[in-house]
């Protein structure tokens, strides 16, 4: 009888102590899933996606695409002809737009959102803006 009731016991304890140790990884364990369904910042998958274009180019990639979206994209007012102007960016590491990627009633727009961005773009490639 003794023998039953120290089993018991101890398997109580045990019990308990895993439970104790569940619990205590639970907030990680959250944690973890969270940040896997963890939105990217736009800025931040723009300069992953314009990065690696830019390698071998510039001496600091993720810089210049950091500058492309900071200060050439922002320049545009439109926000069809500055999505269309970044994803031309990160798929080329260059500023394109396809007449494809803006509505046919904004496609005379794509040369003068080039004249609005050629300064601050050539800054952005040859005399980096400092934060």
């Amino acid at each position: 009888m003794l023998l039953r009731i120290c089993s018991a016991a101890l398997l109580a304890l045990l019990a308990l102590a895993g439970s104790a140790q569940a619990q205590s990884q639970l907030p990680l364990e959250s944690m973890q899933i969270r940040s896997l369904y963890r939105v990217p910042e736009p800025r931040d998958e723009f300069v992953r996606q314009c990065a690696p274009h830019m390698l071998g180019r510039w001496a600091h990639p993720e810089a210049v695409c950091g500058c492309l979206h900071d200060h050439a994209a922002a320049t545009v007012d439109d926000p069809d002809l500055r999505q269309a102007l970044l994803r031309g960016i990160s798929e080329t590491g260059v500023p394109t737009i396809e007449t494809d990627w803006v509505p046919p009633s904004k496609q005379a727009e794509i040369g003068p959102t080039f004249t609005k961005i050629a300064k601050p773009t050539l800054q952005c490639m040859f005399e980096p803006i400092s934060n």
